[in-house]
C-alpha cells in the first residue's frame, strides 16, 4: 500500500549504499537508482551527495528522510490497526534474543503466538545482548529482546519482564554457606558469562556501586551460555552468578543452591528493543501479545 519509492529511499539512507539497499529489498541496483532519480525529479531536489564512490545525505535528503520515515510509520500503524480489528495477521517477523531470554522465556511466547497466528512466519536469532543490538542496527532482525543496563543510541527500549541474578553453587558443595559478605565473594572461584552479555554487564555495574571492579573477582573461566555454566557447576565446587529464571528447575530439584550475598542487589529488566522512529507492524503486535503471556508459571 505504501509508496515503494519511499522504502527504497529510506533503505539507501540507512545503508548509504545503493548496492546494500538493493540486496535488502531484493531488487536490482538499477531499479534502486531509478526510484531515487524519480523522487529527485519529482521534488526537484538532490537527495544524495555522490563523491568518490561514496554517498551522503544532502540537507534536503535529511529532511526527506525524517518525513519519509514518518509516512511509512503511519502506513505501518494503519495496517496494524486494521489487522487488530479483525485479529488477523500474516507476514514475516525476524526476532533476535539474548541467550537467557531465548532459552527460558521466549519459546512459550513464540509457541502461543504461532498457534494463534499461523500465517505469521517467525524466526529467531540468538546471541548476547550486544550481538542482538548490532543485528537490529544492521536491520538483520525486526525486533530484539535483550538483558542488561546500557542503551544504545538509535534504539528504543521497552520493559518485557523483571529478572534477578543470583549466586549459585552445586548442592554437593560442602563449603557453601547460606549467606556471605561481598568481601567473601571476592575469594570464591567463579564461572561467569562472556564479555558482551547483559548478565556480565549487570554484575559489573552492581559491583561498581560498591567500588569493586570485575577484575577483583576470582574468575575461573567465562562461558557463552548459562547451560554450559550449569553443566560445569555439576562437576565442580565453583560458583556462578546467573539469572534465577535460568536455574529455577535446578533449584526446585535440589541440584543447585542459592548463596545470598549481603548488600549486593542484582536486579534487572528484560527489554524489547527496536529502531527509534517506528518499526515493523508485526513487531508491535508481538510486543503486545507477549506482554499478556504469563512468564513465571
Amino acid at each position: 500500500m505504501d509508496d515503494f519509492r519511499l522504502r527504497v529511499f529510506v533503505e539507501v539512507a540507512h545503508q548509504l549504499s545503493f548496492t546494500k539497499a538493493a540486496q535488502e529489498l531484493f531488487v536490482s541496483q538499477p531499479a534502486v537508482t531509478k526510484h531515487i532519480q524519480e523522487l529527485e525529479n519529482l521534488f526537484r531536489v538532490q537527495l544524495f551527495e555522490r563523491s568518490g564512490g561514496r554517498i551522503t545525505l544532502t540537507e534536503a535528503g535529511k529532511l526527506f528522510l525524517a518525513r519519509a520515515e514518518s509516512i511509512l510509520d503511519g502506513y505501518r500503524r494503519l495496517k496494524l490497526e486494521m489487522n487488530l480489528l479483525t485479529d488477523s495477521f500474516d507476514g514475516e517477523l525476524r526476532l533476535g534474543a539474548s541467550t537467557t531470554i531465548a532459552q527460558y522465556l521466549l519459546p512459550e511466547v513464540m509457541a502461543r503466538y504461532i498457534a494463534r497466528y499461523p500465517d505469521v512466519k517467525l524466526s529467531l536469532m540468538t546471541g548476547n545482548s550486544r550481538q542482538v543490538e548490532e543485528a537490529l542496527s544492521d536491520r538483520r532482525i525486526d525486533l530484539g529482546l535483550v538483558e542488561g543496563c546500557s542503551h544504545q543510541p538509535g534504539l528504543k527500549y521497552m520493559r518485557f519482564a523483571d529478572d534477578e541474578l543470583v549466586l549459585v553453587t552445586g548442592a554437593r558443595n560442602a563449603a557453601a554457606r547460606e549467606e556471605i559478605s561481598l568481601e567473601e565473594l571476592l575469594s570464591l572461584p567463579l564461572v561467569l558469562r562472556e564479555t558482551g552479555s547483559g548478565t556480565l554487564e549487570v554484575i559489573e555495574q552492581a559491583l561498581a556501586a560498591h567500588h569493586v571492579r570485575l577484575s577483583q573477582l576470582r574468575i575461573l573461566l567465562q562461558m557463552g551460555t548459562t547451560e554450559g555454566i550449569k553443566s560445569f557447576l555439576a562437576g565442580s565446587d565453583a560458583y556462578a552468578i546467573v539469572s534465577v529464571v535460568a536455574v529455577a528447575r535446578e533449584l526446585a530439584e535440589g541440584r543447585l543452591r542459592v548463596v545470598e550475598v549481603n548488600g549486593l542487589e542484582l536486579k534487572r529488566e528484560f527489554a524489547f528493543v527496536h529502531p527509534q522512529g517506528g518499526g515493523h507492524e508485526l513487531a508491535e503486535h508481538f510486543m503486545r501479545f507477549a506482554s499478556l503471556v504469563p512468564l513465571y508459571g
